[in-house]
């Protein structure tokens, strides 16, 4: 029955989704063009608080929680799992105090309204996956950017999403190299529970009644430490707060 009702709501929410895609597309490129990079930013905040309330329809909600505040300023690198792409507006809402930046498949640079173009002029990272070269490449122009301007990164360390909130082992190239170019910043650690079950069905409806929730637990310097160590302790803590709940659906 869950499912029968999940289709006309779930047709409404792909509405109400691409109109905010379509409308904040040339708002976007206004803000960039004539405000600038500040603009711009609050510009796809709000786009993000939109897509966010686009879950409204099938009662999906969103809880987002600070273990410990974090004073805006230094740079961070939020370390994250990854369920699905509902994981990523109510990081850049709640987020975009400490400028944080995006890396993502070059796939998604490309074709998207609001989405592509804010990869490609918000200051993000787009790689590709299949050449290892270019990924390296683009990481290193990206982090020395963040180092220089003071920006913040969000990193979905498992590389691919988790279809069933099972977590996935951190890989490690990624955040050695942020590590490397960015060598003053912070990591965090932050915990997605439940967004996978609004994909529960595929990508056609999707799972209503869910409570998204994403929890940024406290913060781990990195200046001075060995970065294999980091990792391992950032996906420890990033997955030990992974609710039973998700693991044993």
């Amino acid at each position: 029955m869950q499912k029968i009702i999940s289709y006309p709501l779930t047709i409404l929410h792909f509405i109400l989704f691409f109109l905010m895609l379509v409308i904040f597309h040339p708002i976007q490129l206004i803000c960039h063009k004539i405000w600038g990079y500040d603009a711009h930013r609050k510009s796809v905040a709000i786009l993000n608080w939109f897509l966010m309330q686009t879950q409204l329809p099938l009662f999906n909600t969103f809880d987002f929680k600070f273990k410990e505040e974090l004073p805006v300023g230094p740079s961070y690198i939020f370390v994250s799992n990854h369920q699905s792409m509902f994981d990523i507006p109510p990081l850049i809402y709640h987020l975009r105090h400490y400028h944080a930046k995006f890396i993502a498949k070059k796939e998604l640079a490309k074709g998207i309204p609001s989405i592509s173009l804010n990869l490609r002029i918000g200051e993000n990272c787009a790689i590709d996956r299949k050449d290892a070269r270019q990924s390296i490449a683009a990481l290193i122009k990206f982090a020395k950017n963040v180092f220089e301007k003071k920006r913040s990164v969000v990193i979905f360390a498992e590389g691919s999403r988790s279809r069933t909130g099972v977590p996935k082992p951190f890989k490690t190239k990624g955040l050695l190299t942020l590590f490397k170019y960015i060598p003053d910043a912070i990591v965090v650690p932050v915990t997605v529970n439940n967004s996978w079950k609004v994909d529960r069905y595929g990508k056609f409806p999707y799972g209503i009644g869910n409570k998204i929730s994403v929890l940024v637990h406290e913060p781990i310097p990195i200046a001075g430490r060995n970065g294999e160590e980091i990792i391992a302790q950032a996906e420890s803590v990033v997955h030990g707060a992974v609710t039973s709940t998700a693991i044993d659906s």
